[in-house]
C-alpha cells in the first residue's frame, strides 16, 4: 500500500504561529525532490502542540498542495478514543491516503487495550489505517500479536515500526503476511529494517535530504547494494545528529541551516544548546548537505 521514503513532515513557525508559506514551500520541494509520500502532524510536526484547528488546517493544506502527486498519511492519534476517531474522521474527508496513528501514551493501556482503542477508530472511518509503534515516547510496545489480530481488519494495513527491534519486521511479516506495509520508523535502522521485509521509512531526515534519502530505497529496490552501502553510510551521522536532543528541535535547526523555516519550536520543547548545534552543522556539511 506505502512503500519508498515518507517524510515525517516539520512544521514550522514564525512567532508562535504556524508558518503556512514555510510550510507549502516545503511540501512542494519535498515532492520536487521525488518523495514517495509526506506524512503531516505527527511527532515530527509537533502534534501534541497544534491546537486541532492548526492540526486539521495542516493536514488539508498538505492534502491541497500534493494535489494526488504523492500519498498523504496524516497523523491522527491521540491517547483519547474519541479524539482519534474525530481527527481519522477529518483526514478521510480531507481526502488523506491513509491515516498514522500512535499507540495511547501516559494511558498504558493493555493488549487488549490498544486492540479495542484501534477497532474502534477503523469501524468508525472507512480509511487505510497504519499502526504507529514507538514504545521509547508511549511506553507501551504493541506485541506482534496484537498486530496479527488488528491486521484481520480491512482498514488497518500496516504498521510504522519504531522500536528499533530488527527482529520485529520478520517477525511481523510471518505472523501477518508479506502484504501488511512494514514502514521503519528509524531513520538509522531502515536499511536492515528493508531487509527483514521493510516496505519503507516515515523519516525524519528526508526533511533536509529527500533526494539522497530517495535515491537509496530506489538502489535498494534494484539490488544496487553498493550504492545502498554508499548513501547509507553518507546519511548514518545525520541521522544520529537528528535525535542529539529531542526530535524535532535538531531537524527544524537543520532547516533553517538550509533556509526553509526557523528553527523555532514550541513548549515544553526548547532551541538547541550550542554543543548540539554544532553536531547538527558539522554533521550537515559531513554529508554534503550544507556549504
Amino acid at each position: 500500500m506505502f512503500k519508498g521514503y515518507n517524510t515525517a513532515l516539520i512544521t514550522p513557525f514564525k512567532d508562535g504561529k504556524v508558518d503556512e508559506g514555510a510550510f507549502r514551500s516545503h511540501v512542494e520541494w519535498q515532492i520536487g525532490e521525488g518523495i514517495h509520500g509526506l506524512v503531516p502532524c505527527g511527532t515530527t510536526g509537533e502534534s501534541p502542540t497544534l491546537s486541532h484547528e492548526e492540526h486539521m488546517r495542516l493536514t488539508e493544506l498538505c492534502i491541497e498542495i500534493a494535489d494526488g502527486r504523492v500519498p498523504v498519511i496524516a497523523g491522527t492519534g491521540s491517547n483519547s478514543t474519541a479524539e482519534a476517531i474525530m481527527l481519522t474522521r477529518h483526514a478521510k474527508e480531507a481526502g488523506a491516503a491513509g491515516a498514522l496513528m500512535v499507540t495511547p501514551y501516559y494511558n498504558k493501556p493493555t493488549q487488549e487495550g490498544m486492540y479495542r482503542h484501534y477497532s474502534a477508530v477503523a469501524d468508525a472511518v472507512d480509511i487505510p489505517i497504519v499502526i504507529y509503534n514507538i514504545p521509547a515516547r508511549s511506553v507501551v510496545d504493541m506485541t506482534v500479536e496484537t498486530m496479527a489480530r488488528l491486521a484481520r481488519h480491512a482498514n488497518i494495513v500496516g504498521v510504522k515500526d519504531a522500536t528499533a527491534d530488527l527482529v520485529r519486521p520478520a517477525l511481523t511479516r510471518l505472523a501477518i503476511g508479506a502484504d501488511f506495509c512494514q514502514l521503519s520508523g528509524e531513520d538509522g535502522t531502515a536499511v536492515p529494517f528493508f531487509a527483514q521485509g521493510g516496505h519503507g521509512c516515515i523519516s525524519v531526515t528526508s526533511n533536509i535530504a529527500p533526494k539522497p534519502c530517495v535515491a537509496l530505497f530506489d538502489a535498494w529496490t534494484a539490488g544496487d547494494l553498493k550504492t545502498v552501502a554508499e548513501l547509507n553510510d553518507r546519511l548514518m551521522p545525520v541521522h544520529d545528529a537528528l535525535f542529539v536532543e529531542s526530535n524535532p528541535a535538531p531537524v527544524k535547526y537543520a532547516a533553517s541551516l538550509l533556509g526553509m523555516c526557523t528553527d523555532e519550536v514550541r513548549a515544553p520543547l526548547c532551541e538547541l544548546a550550542e554543543a548540539s548545534k554544532t553536531v547538527v552543522s558539522e554533521a550537515l556539511s559531513a554529508a554534503g548537505l550544507l556549504a
